[in-house]
């Protein structure tokens, strides 16, 4: 029974969805361990499968691929069924001359550079995500360290400062050194005496000096100490006019109103710390990798439309996209990736329970826009290299690219992270609607060169992608109680996996783990049968 008085986990997350969105309760429940560091020991030691045994494999994303690649290690015959012309899934990367045509009939062809590309889905990875990097080392793809934190990227609230945006460095040492002020008043005012014993609270003291940048009176202030942290007014240099002089610190009123604590404690999320990685070349690569080591198993443009299972195996029904040819493969087991926003549609005879799971799941959107400017203008005029500009309005923030730098030419730039209601918002706009919003709201970090250095973008609406409907799973706490275990149990024949089959959800860590762990159990049932 819980203790009177206490506040739960179950209330905490509550209180957090109707505060902050499921976003935020999405970065609390990974805080508090519902999706945490990964569980990857090394790969799957599967062996020994009976002569003959069959999978069919729905789905070429990660977790399908993985599923193949692992099982027909294994001694299993695989064949795997993909909807789309391609590969990997969510795992995608857009590049000039590529084209495509969102619900709705919407058509974008991308127009930008060679070697340029947006990252539509995926593109950023934690180092604790030990199976992807295990593969990624396997299949031989290149990663290069993506820059998630800068100090000099701006921070933007349209209800502080006027609405002009400000170095992230300067409100976050603000920050803090107005709370150490703060908080060494309360222990020279005997405020802490019942929680520090007088040794500690001088310790307490002297660290938060240090920390705060606190003057000799235990002041913050403006002087050369605070500009140690929040950058001065003129930098150190050389020679005759070398000194440097203090920068202005801000009212805390003003701090507080930018609500900078949020960017803060963004960066402290254990799946946003550093170090991260990316692919060189575009997070596509990932997929394109995992491609080429089951590539004769996948057929391509197969829409699925039955799956029937009985007591000796089980039947895919498909159709060719291209040529409307319907065909039913068969096997004695099925791995099914397919998203659950699209399975919920598909005829099947699992179970009852899977099937309310499978309904139960809502997918949560986000749009993502890539600007191709003219020139590296963040880095020449800003001395912003990779990182993130974060905003209160509906792009949510921009993120600068972490390869290439001080090249000369076109460069893309995320214009766009949105997700909540200005996800939604912007994916009920045209393309070309979204990419205004895009240089109307980014403009305010660079105001003199975005426009003007804008040469063209691309878009994806999530919810509008025919495949997928959506970004990615969203759980609950009562969800999960009610329905994650019917989901990723074995049903007969078929074993559901994907990001939406883990507790990493919207991570490609959580479906290569989801993945592991259903071909794992479907071994065992294979060789007991």
């Amino acid at each position: 029974m819980e203790e009177a008085g206490k506040t739960t986990r179950r209330q905490l997350l509550s209180t957090i969805g109707m505060l902050g969105g499921s976003a935020l309760m999405y970065n609390m429940m990974t805080t508090l361990g519902y999706a945490a560091e990964s569980h990857f020991k090394g790969p799957p030691n599967l062996s020994g499968a009976r002569k003959g045994a069959s999978v069919i494999v729905l789905g070429a994303g990660l977790a399908g691929m993985l599923a193949a690649y692992e099982l027909t290690k294994a001694g299993y015959k695989v064949t795997v069924l993909e909807y789309q012309d391609r590969a990997g899934g969510r795992n995608w990367s857009l590049y000039g001359g590529d084209t495509l045509t969102e619900m709705g009939g919407a058509t974008q062809k991308v127009g930008f550079a060679e070697g340029n590309f947006l990252n539509p889905g995926p593109w950023r990875i934690p180092h604790h995500h030990r199976t992807l990097l295990h593969y990624c080392k396997a299949f031989n793809v290149e990663l290069q360290p993506f820059i998630q934190f800068n100090h000099n990227a701006y921070v933007h609230n349209t209800d502080a400062f006027g609405g002009k945006p400000q170095r992230f460095k300067a409100l976050a040492a603000d920050f803090e050194g107005n709370v150490a002020e703060l908080l060494s008043k309360a222990i020279d005012q005997k405020g802490l005496d019942a929680s520090v014993t007088a040794e500690d609270a001088a310790r307490l003291k002297e660290a938060l000096r240090e920390w705060g940048m606190l003057d000799k009176d235990m002041k913050y202030a403006k002087n050369l100490l605070s500009s140690e942290h929040r950058g001065f007014d003129r930098s150190p240099g050389g020679g005759v006019g070398g000194a440097p002089s203090p920068s202005e610190v801000f009212a805390l009123k003003d701090v507080l109103d930018s609500k900078i604590w949020k960017n803060m404690s963004f960066f402290m999320n254990e799946e946003f710390q550093t170090t991260m990685f990316q692919p060189v070349g575009g997070m596509g690569m990932i997929g394109k990798a995992f491609a080429r080591e089951v590539q004769p198993l996948i057929t391509y443009n197969a829409k699925v439309t039955k799956i029937d299972q009985g007591k000796k195996g089980v039947a895919v029904t498909y159709t060719d996209t291209g040529t409307g040819k319907v065909t039913e493969a068969k096997a004695d087991w099925c791995v099914c990736t397919i998203p659950l926003t699209v399975l919920s549609q598909i005829e099947n005879n699992m179970s009852e329970k899977m099937n309310a799971a499978i309904a139960a799941v809502p997918y949560s959107n986000s749009v993502k826009i890539g600007l191709e400017m003219k020139r590296r203008f963040w880095e020449e005029d800003a001395a912003i290299y990779g990182g993130h500009s974060f905003t209160n309005q509906e792009i949510s923030l921009i993120s600068y690219p972490n390869n290439n730098f001080f090249k000369d030419g076109p460069a893309v730039l995320l214009g766009a992270f949105a997700s909540g209601m200005g996800g939604y918002h912007l994916a009920g706009m045209t393309p070309e609607e979204r990419i205004e919003a895009a240089l109307a709201q980014g403009s305010v970090f660079h105001p003199e060169s975005y426009r003007k250095e804008f040469s063209n973008g691309a878009s994806v609406a999530w919810n509008r992608v025919p495949w997928i409907l959506g970004c990615c799973a969203r759980w609950t706490e009562e969800t999960r109680a009610a329905h994650y275990q019917d989901l990723v149990a074995l049903d007969g024949r078929v074993v559901l996996a994907g990001e939406h089959a883990s507790y990493v959800g919207c991570w490609m860590e959580g479906a290569l783990l989801s993945s592991l762990d259903a071909i794992t159990r479907l071994h065992k049932r294979a060789l007991e049968a």
